[in-house]
């Protein structure tokens, strides 16, 4: 999904002048392309995470529409207080990009984990929050990005997810992107779990129904709405601490749909998320994610 994104992200560098790139001492073959096509509009600002954030500010205020680009917690945890007050407090559009969340970086130990930020940063007022699934749906949502005004945060994969969707999809803002329609249960999943849930239910002839949840803020609460009028389970899948990721805004969304419509539906509700505590031992991606329980097998 990385280089999707700096691809697109180059495309519309093309097309406005007023995309810029700050990375955190990354490299590696992925962004100097962007950097040697857009060298004025493209700084590495080294391990300085926080003053990163801030430059990224500053630039946002002068008309640019900045993207911060780092790996795993370092562009979000690390800089948090920056983001908070000088990106979202003032309503700046600065995109905030982070590669190999949840555990791409698996083998590097928790400092590396990116499993807690979309529900730290789905806090920040005003924040858009995604999380796309392979890399057409980054190719879309690096465009939208640089199209809104507001601060936005990027959760990619590492690289060489493959493409989920057949051909191309037809994406709104916001929206959730169905894969394929079933009977009785739905799985609603965001980021590089998409790949997963796919092969898991066709590798097993599931009749279940399976949508590709980008955007964890806003919440596409219309779709869930319709939902939960067609299916009488949904499970939720993510990348992610249990509190306040996607199973957390899916939860959200159904109360505030009943609440406006008291005859609506509710069904069960099964998340399946990383458990509340430190993940202390390092292994490949797919290792950990067997390790936290982020599997569907259960609920056949």
């Amino acid at each position: 999904m990385r280089t999707a994104f700096i691809q697109q992200l180059m495309s519309e560098a093309k097309r406005d002048e007023r995309v810029f790139l700050l990375v955190g001492d990354l490299g590696y073959s992925v962004v100097e392309p962007f950097a040697e096509s857009f060298p004025d509009r493209f700084l590495n600002i080294g391990v300085a995470e926080q003053n990163m954030a801030g430059i990224a500010a500053g630039l946002a205020k002068e008309g640019y529409i900045p993207f911060i680009y780092s790996i795993g917690n370092f562009p979000t945890l690390r800089c948090l207080e920056q983001i908070r007050y000088d990106i979202c407090y003032h309503a700046l559009g600065v995109k905030i990009v982070s590669v190999g969340g949840g555990f791409a970086y698996g083998a590097l130990g928790a400092s590396h984990h990116g499993t807690e930020d979309l529900g730290i940063l789905r806090t920040l007022p005003g924040m858009i929050v995604t999380a796309p699934g392979d890399p057409q749906e980054a190719r879309l949502i690096t465009t939208h990005a640089v199209q809104t005004d507001a601060p936005m945060y990027i959760r990619l994969g590492k690289a060489g997810e493959p493409a989920v969707h057949p051909g191309n999809i037809v994406f709104a803002a916001g929206k959730m992107i169905p894969v394929c329609h079933g009977k009785n249960t739905v799985v609603l999943t965001t980021g590089a779990m998409l790949r997963y849930a796919s092969d898991f239910i066709r590798h097993n002839n599931l009749l279940w129904g399976l949508y590709s949840v980008p955007y964890i803020k806003p919440i596409d609460n219309t779709t869930i709405e319709l939902l939960a009028h067609s299916y009488e389970r949904i499970i939720t899948l993510e990348e992610h601490q249990r509190s306040a990721g996607l199973g957390s805004a899916v939860l959200e969304a159904l109360h505030d749909c009943r609440e406006k419509k008291k005859s609506m539906p509710i069904p069960f509700v099964h998340r399946i998320a990383i458990p509340d505590q430190f993940i202390q031992i390092a292994g490949s991606q797919d290792y950990l994610r067997q390790s936290c329980g982020l599997v569907l097998s259960e609920y056949i």
